[in-house]
């Protein structure tokens, strides 16, 4: 198993520069041809455990994307462009949920926003494309909600709807509202004493990484704080970031350097981990794979249809390329299918056709937006 997952480890990001993807799906996919294989086992105990900390790493690395500052500095009109952007996008999928007759709970999943493969999209193109600066914003303000959401429905599947699942929901808003004030009197505390930040987590002569066990020491707390009160770990994890993107932008390269090690070693565990649960001979029932494109063809048409919010601000073609940056919640999506299959909220068959449709959304949203751009730029060139 070990010699698998560093092999898997070592290849992926090759592969992935060959092919022009993504490293995620490269992994998954490399997790599930071991698995097949029977390279892996998916039910051993500490494979599960460390794909399960890669897991919560991930959600950690989502919060640090999310500054609080530059969230609440949106302009009042990208703000409610952005609300109502978020609000269509769970109506269209309610009305297809209600149209292919899907369990309720797909109404999330096609709703869900992630900001992590955009990050990617930057190194790409940079920071100057007015789609893609937008599609961070409110990736952002979208990726939060989905984050509440998940903890939610989490919540609401382990209890059930009972009394258990108000006093959790209860337990959850009166945390929120603690981390809440915890935000604004660190603000306050920092503003009297902006030495204490570079106390904690220096800018320069950092001998002994103390910015890292500072971001480890927040990680593990705000993780340890969610087993106590039975809340959602990913949550306490994405909180746990955030609070480092807030608050210690003074040291810029800091998510750089979390994300160095987690995306190096454990984040890639936890794909493989996804990718070895996934049976390949699924592959070749013909209504899976139809499902699964349903998927995809939901989750952007939803996106597409919702963008004509923007339409004031950005052009057809850049309303395009929004969307389809939007349709790439890949490790949320996976996230809250596990979750659902593990309350037996879907079927197998639901939760691989979800796997397979998170895959395939990364190619063809990644595939689709590379290909305007080129086409766009050589035309422009051309002229």
């Amino acid at each position: 198993m070990i010699f698998t997952i560093a092999t898997i480890l070592f290849t992926s990001p090759y592969i992935a520069s060959l092919v022009k993807l993504p490293t995620a799906p490269i992994e998954i996919v490399l997790g599930a041809i071991a698995g097949y294989f029977a390279f892996l086992n998916p039910n051993d105990e500490i494979f599960t455990l460390m794909a399960e900390v890669g897991f919560f790493y991930l959600m950690f690395l989502a919060g640090t994307e999310v500054n609080l500052n530059i969230l609440f500095k949106l302009e009042k009109d990208i703000f409610i462009k952005g609300s109502i952007y978020i609000t269509a996008l769970y109506t269209f999928s309610m009305i297809f949920v209600k149209i292919f007759s899907l369990p309720f709970i797909f109404t999330f999943m096609f709703s869900l926003i992630s900001v992590g493969l955009i990050m990617a999209l930057f190194k790409e193109f940079g920071k100057d494309e007015k789609w893609l600066n937008l599609a961070m914003n409110i990736g952002v303000l979208g990726e939060l909600l989905s984050i509440i959401l998940l903890t939610i429905v989490a919540s609401a599947l382990e209890n059930g709807l009972n009394e258990e699942f108000v006093k959790s929901i209860t337990l959850l808003f009166v945390f929120m509202a603690v981390i809440f004030f915890i935000f604004k009197l660190v603000k306050v505390i920092f503003w009297w004493h902006p030495e204490w930040k570079n106390f904690l987590i220096p800018t320069k002569g950092d001998k002994d990484e103390k910015d890292i066990r500072t971001s480890m020491t927040i990680f593990f707390l705000m993780v340890a704080l969610m087993f106590i009160l039975h809340l959602e770990i990913a949550f306490g994890a994405f909180i746990a970031g955030v609070f480092i993107a807030t608050f210690f932008e003074h040291k810029e390269h800091l998510p750089h350097k979390l994300a160095t090690f987690g995306f190096g070693f454990m984040i890639p565990i936890f794909f493989i981990h996804i990718g070895s649960m996934f049976e390949l001979r699924y592959l070749f029932i013909q209504k899976l794979v139809l499902e699964s494109i349903l998927i995809v063809f939901v989750m952007i048409t939803v996106r597409f249809l919702s963008s004509f919010v923007f339409h004031k601000i950005l052009t057809l073609k850049e309303r395009i390329l929004f969307s389809l940056s939007h349709s790439m919640p890949l490790t949320l999506l996976i996230a809250i299918a596990t979750l659902a299959l593990q309350y037996k909220a879907i079927i197998e068959f639901h939760y691989y056709a979800l796997v397979l449709a998170s895959l395939i959304e990364v190619i063809v949203s990644m595939g689709i937006i590379m290909f305007i751009s080129k086409a766009y730029s050589s035309s422009g060139t051309a002229t």
